[in-house]
């Protein structure tokens, strides 16, 4: 089974960025796709990015144009560079498959305030 474990996160003020690593035990190439999750308080996880097992990659509206889903599979590891981050991007962000499969990591938590 493969674990997952996620890094990067952080506090910051709007209009910054941030690059989430997420670093995984087994082959992330078994997944069709490999995808960033994130759980805002109160409300439903969302997947928010996706990048295929051929490098396809696909975003949600609300990230579009901000952020940058890449994977490197040699490394077993998915990053996002997120950019121009706004407050409604706080949430604590999770990395799996796409759909998801296993166990959650603990996910690293993003805050964007001024």
């Amino acid at each position: 089974q493969v674990q997952l474990v996620e890094s990067g996160g952080g506090l910051v003020q709007p209009g910054e960025s941030l690059r989430l690593s997420c670093a995984a035990s087994g082959r992330i190439f078994s997944f069709n796709a490999m995808g960033w999750y994130r759980q805002a308080p109160g409300k439903e996880r969302e997947l928010v990015a996706w990048i295929t097992r051929g490098g396809t990659t696909n975003y949600v509206d609300s990230v579009k144009g901000r952020f940058t889903i890449s994977r490197e599979n040699a490394k077993n590891a998915v990053y996002l560079q997120m950019n121009s981050l706004k407050p409604g991007d706080t949430a604590v962000y999770y990395c799996n498959g796409v759909p998801s499969v296993g166990s959650w990591g603990q996910g690293t938590q993003v805050t964007v305030s001024s």
